[in-house]
């Protein structure tokens, strides 16, 4: 139990110290996250938006391929991305596996179900009265797709707030092509399971910490904008 105790204790210090390797880690988790989940959006909610506005035959099917890779294991990602950027795959001459831009490339992957998922529910129940009314004044399909996300906007935001969340919180994608390299490839959920695996348990708490202060910021947002709706 003492050991406990004086790992939190560590771990208040390392955070309150600036701690240089602490917060070269937190960065890099919210760097790479943030671009993933930025990524993943421009390219998901339009196509989302599109995709549930639009009738086409096998729709039901296509949402039950989205909605079960939505929650797909990390870790098969992670596989799947290695195998193609390592130095026999089909893009290994590109020298991109153990980097940060790997780590981008697999957390994006990861989240563009959950973004499209959520967005193709979003519109599909919510946005086809938008784009009557679009249509009706004219508006093209690009601009009923503007409108549509424009109009849904809140809503839209709750779900790139939700998928960031699991992108930063996610470890076997990055662990699998990042490598956690010190100082380069190595973010919070990485380090911690390695931290706690060396019985480093001062430095594995202080993540621990912001990983959860994290975690209830985001939920507090999500919050915030459910009650104005």
């Amino acid at each position: 139990m003492d050991y406990i105790i004086e790992g939190f204790k560590n771990s208040i210090y390392l955070l309150f110290s600036f701690n240089k390797e602490i917060y070269e880690i937190i960065f890099l988790s919210l760097k790479v996250s943030c671009i993933a989940t930025f990524i993943s959006s421009i390219i998901m909610i339009p196509l989302g938006v599109y995709i549930g506005i639009t009738d086409f035959k096998l729709k039901a099917l296509f949402s039950r391929i989205v909605y079960t890779f939505m929650s797909i294991p990390s870790v098969i990602v992670g596989l799947i991305i290695s195998i193609i950027l390592t130095r026999n795959g089909p893009l290994g001459f590109l020298d991109l596996m153990y980097t940060k831009t790997a780590m981008i490339i697999a957390q994006s992957i990861l989240v563009s179900p959950l973004i499209l998922g959520l967005t193709y529910n979003l519109s599909k129940s919510r946005g086809k009265h938008i784009k009557d009314m679009g249509v009706t004044l004219g508006a093209n399909k690009l601009q009923v797709i503007t409108l549509i996300i424009k109009e849904l906007k809140e809503d839209i935001v709750m779900n790139v707030i939700t998928a960031f969340s699991r992108a930063i919180s996610e470890v076997g994608a990055v662990m699998v092509v990042g490598g956690n390299i010190k100082g380069d490839t190595r973010v919070m959920t990485t380090s911690i399971a390695m931290y706690n695996s060396m019985g480093d348990y001062s430095m594995a708490i202080a993540l621990g910490i912001v990983l959860l202060l994290i975690s209830f910021i985001i939920n507090n947002i999500t919050y915030n904008y459910s009650m104005e709706d």
